[in-house]
């Protein structure tokens, strides 16, 4: 286990992830934040089939950051329920293990 993990988040647009992803890299609290656009969604809510296109921001941080790393999102999200959900990274190149953690706070 490398105690490291992906995040996933969705936002309505790209320029709200961006946002978000400036933010969390100058806090330090991911080494890398990829933004992947034209993400389709199809899910419930409140009872309705909604579809929606959306950007992903797919986060690597540790999972010592997380807790400081979902307050922040739930804070600065414009969604009333955010998606964070993390994915443990068990294995990698060991130079890019090393660079993520070196880009940690």
């Amino acid at each position: 286990m490398t105690g490291l993990i992906q995040v996933n988040c969705n936002c309505p647009d790209d320029n709200i992830a961006t946002e978000l992803a400036n933010t969390i890299i100058e806090l330090k609290l991911a080494a890398c934040v990829n933004i992947v656009s034209n993400v389709k969604s199809i899910y419930r809510w409140q009872g309705k089939i909604e579809r929606d296109v959306e950007s992903q921001l797919q986060i690597k941080t540790s999972v010592e950051l997380y807790p400081e790393l979902e307050k922040l999102i739930i804070r600065l999200h414009p969604y009333d329920v955010a998606e964070v959900i993390a994915h443990p990274i068990t294995n990698g190149n060991q130079e890019y293990i090393d660079w993520l953690k070196g880009n940690l706070k």
